[in-house]
């Protein structure tokens, strides 16, 4: 079989891709776990080899002997390995907080601009968020310490539902608000038909959708399409909503499912990230921003 060599790989390694992100990893700390990962794979292929340098020897005044020569400078013990980790640039399309998982862009070299146009668009996100009924916490999450207990079995999964509709009426008629339109004017018609409407300030959270996926009480897991949230937002949003059912609630685990038009069918596991898995990633990223290419969703 012929191994690549890998320069041609390193050439080719450009553009987008979509991995995996664990719960309690760091999003920095998997950014330079891929780069360490790559470059060492990289490294691992044929390099080229050390250059030479011409050595003359000899008289000036008879012959002279011409001699190319392994140039000692340029040899990888000395200078050290030929891909170092500070010469690829990583940067992700989206941030998720340490106890969340699921989709992560990372752009790679020229891929940078790819996911900054892709973030600086304000792209929708899915998450499915797990909670449990009957107890609030210090934090909002499971990792925090009880500090209250109160009764659930009174609410049900129709109660649940009836309030979270209430809750996405809500922010839909805060985002028309914050656009200065009413709800019932033909402005507001004309802009719902341009599709989503986001907020012109990138730190207002928003909620596009919001439904209860599962319910066995006390536990219950909602699906939320938004944007501008952050790990903090969809914590406390667990802890208001058993509030606004009478009850306490806490939140127990967080994944991001879509970003972008990205899902986790595309997210690469960690244990996956080779050069050729890698390699293929970028190109079906690339097929699926190719395939929404100059509609309005293809950053929804």
């Amino acid at each position: 079989m012929l191994v690549p060599e890998a320069p041609a790989v390193w050439n080719a390694l450009k553009g987008l891709i979509c991995i995996y992100k664990p719960a309690e990893v760091p999003v920095k700390k998997l950014r330079n776990i891929f780069i360490h990962k790559m470059c060492q794979e990289l490294n691992n292929l044929k390099v080229r080899p050390p250059s030479g340098y011409v050595d003359i020897q000899g008289d000036p005044s008879k012959q002279l002997t011409v001699l190319v020569r392994p140039n000692l400078a340029d040899n990888p013990l000395v200078v050290g390995p030929r891909y170092q980790e500070q010469d690829l640039p990583v940067s992700w399309s989206n941030y998720l907080g340490y106890n969340t998982s699921g989709v992560l862009l990372f752009g790679v070299k020229s891929g940078t601009k790819q996911a900054k146009h892709i973030r600086e668009n304000l792209p929708t996100r899915s998450y499915r968020v797990k909670g449990v009924l009957g107890q609030v916490t210090d934090n909002c999450y499971k990792t925090g310490k009880v500090i209250q207990k109160s009764t659930w079995k009174h609410v049900k999964r129709e109660n649940m539902d009836k309030f979270l509709s209430a809750m996405q009426a809500a922010h839909q008629k805060k985002m028309f608000e914050l656009c200065g339109v009413d709800m019932q004017s033909q402005a507001a018609y004309d802009l719902a038909i341009q599709g989503l409407i986001r907020p012109a300030n990138s730190k207002i959270p928003v909620i596009y959708g919001i439904k209860c996926v599962e319910f066995d009480g006390p536990e219950f897991t909602l699906e939320i399409q938004c944007v501008n949230e952050y790990e903090d937002y969809l914590m406390h949003l667990i802890n208001e909503i058993g509030l606004k059912l009478h009850s306490t609630a806490h939140c127990t685990g967080i994944q991001c499912i879509r970003h972008s038009r990205f899902t986790i069918e595309n997210a690469l596991l960690m244990k996956h990230w080779t050069l050729p898995n890698i390699l293929e990633n970028m190109e079906k990223c690339e097929e699926v921003l190719k395939n929404n290419q100059g509609t309005s969703v293809t950053l929804a």
